[in-house]
């Protein structure tokens, strides 16, 4: 009785990794703007999950214990690569298909624009940036997650978000518009 419940365990295991597999590489994506280096930490973190497994004791933790992984991993990463690579200067990739309609090719340039505005963050704040605003990790998870404290998530999250202000400005609400209105007594 006992092993089947080890197999059936198992199985769930392995089917909740392959639901979080996408986010796992959205994130790793965001951070290396590289397919095939997204997809060895991908394989790298679940590797890794899968051997250390019995290290869970919370299954409800199993995404920031997993977001974990992949933070290790992209430092590793860097460790082993360091004289290679430098971190400003990864590769930029766009999302323009020529292919589209209008609209779609405007929309797609405005993607394109965001993604190389998180692309120019430094490496500590994109990361921050994309757990919170792209995989909707609270503060604490984060810091958790990248093992710093939850004031430097704080100020670094602060940072990137006015940095791509800064950097988005053209495609804010146009303000002068809210200013011609006038209150009549």
């Amino acid at each position: 009785m006992e092993i089947l419940s080890l197999f059936c365990h198992a199985d769930a295991f392995q089917e909740q990794l392959k639901q979080i597999r996408p986010k796992l590489y959205r994130v790793a994506f965001s951070w290396s703007h590289n397919s095939a280096l997204a997809d060895d930490l991908v394989q790298e973190t679940l590797i890794k999950a899968l051997r250390n497994k019995s290290q869970l004791r919370d299954s409800a933790k199993m995404n920031g214990w997993l977001f974990s992984i992949l933070a290790n991993c992209w430092r590793d990463y860097f460790r082993r690569n360091r004289m290679m690579e430098d971190i400003d200067e990864l590769e930029e990739h766009c999302c323009v298909d020529d292919a589209n309609p209008e609209s779609d090719h405007e929309q797609s340039q405005i993607v394109s624009r965001v993604l190389g505005a998180v692309s120019r963050l430094p490496m500590g704040q994109r990361q921050v940036l994309t757990l919170v605003d792209l995989e909707e990790f609270s503060y604490i998870e984060v810091a958790s997650i990248l093992s710093i404290p939850v004031g430097t998530v704080m100020s670094r999250l602060c940072r990137a978000r006015q940095t791509l202000k800064l950097h988005l400005k053209e495609f804010a609400p146009d303000q002068s518009l809210h200013r011609q209105i006038r209150r009549v007594i």
